[in-house]
This record gives C-alpha cells, structure tokens and sequence, in this order.
C-alpha cells in the first residue's frame, strides 16, 4: 500500500464507474448509476469536510469519531442520497424505522415503524458477517468501505471497497452468539 501523508489521505479514493455490475438486480428501480452517484457524493462530502478540518489542524473525521459512529455517517448519508437519484424510494421517515429505505407512497407520510418492503442500508469495514438485529426476510445492500481508525497511525485515504446487495431470508442469517443479534453468512 502506498504511503501517505495525512493531507492526501483527507482526498477519498475515486471510484470507478466500470467496477459497477451493470446488469444487476435491484429493487424498486434503483439501478447501479444512483448507487455510484450516492457513494460518488459520499467521497465528494468527506473530501471536502476533511480538507476543511486539516486547515485547523483538526483529525479528519474516520480517525476522530469510534468507528460504529463513522459507519453510522457512511450509512446514514447512503440512505440520505441514494433518493436524491431514485425517485421510487425515499428514506424511511419513521424514527428508527425498518427497512431504512422504503418505496415511495406506499406508506402514509413514507413512515413505517418496520414494513415488509424496502432496503435496509449498513456500511461497514468488513466484508463479511455483518449484523442485524434480527432475522429476517429483507433486502439489504451493504457498503464496504476501508479507511482509517482513531487508533491507526500512518493515514491512509478513505476508499469504498465494494457495495453488495441481495435480497435474504430468515435462513440466510447465522446466530452470533449474542442474544439480540444475528449475522448474515
């Protein structure tokens, strides 16, 4: 891996749009050109944020914040602009609501506490063995991503490793050992 020096690693890495599967399934008429453009803005949104915190000589955001409340950032901003290109889904407006994107209209105020339909977003530094809180038949897309930690010394620049998707069921889940939480295989 190449070295940087922490005002190159406050500039995301690109994304490459050929990295993209193109034919795809996705549900309620997200396609693979709205989830590049979310992530495209999510880059976009740290560079800047980053930049403007090294010019105070402040810790860009991924090595200042746990990194469950920077995953949290990366999902939640996920779920904020992915709409912003698919007009058939909006973010769930129920607070804590599950899934936490949901089909445009089809609940009264775009608010259910937890529907049948719908993508439920993580992001996440691993690339398997995510969590959820419960076993269940949903969509999920997750977004992989790897950047630096509070704790890691030489900086590296944040980058999206892969975004993945796919529609499971209740035994597409693994117990984890822990009593309210299950992983996906």
């Amino acid at each position: 891996m190449s070295q940087y020096n922490e005002r190159e690693a406050c500039n995301p890495i690109a994304l490459d749009a050929s990295d993209f599967n193109q034919s795809a399934s996705l549900p309620y008429g997200l396609q693979t050109n709205h989830v590049y453009s979310a992530m495209n803005d999510f880059l976009i949104f740290l560079g800047f944020v980053n930049s403007q915190l090294h010019t105070k000589q402040i810790d860009r955001l991924e090595s200042m914040l746990m990194p469950a409340n920077f995953s949290s950032i990366v999902g939640e901003f996920m779920c904020s602009t992915i709409p912003k290109y698919c007009s058939n889904i909006v973010k769930n407006r129920y607070h804590n609501g599950h899934p936490d994107l949901i089909p445009a209209t089809l609940f009264p105020n775009d608010a259910v506490q937890h529907g049948p339909h719908g993508i439920e977003i993580k992001a996440s530094r691993y690339l398997r063995a995510w969590q959820g809180h419960n076993p269940e038949d949903v969509w999920l897309m997750v977004f992989a991503f790897d950047s630096n930690r509070p704790k890691d010394v030489m900086p590296r620049p944040f980058r999206f490793v892969k975004v993945v998707g796919a529609k499971l069921s209740k035994d597409d889940w693994l117990f984890s050992g822990r009593s309210d939480t299950v992983a996906a295989r």
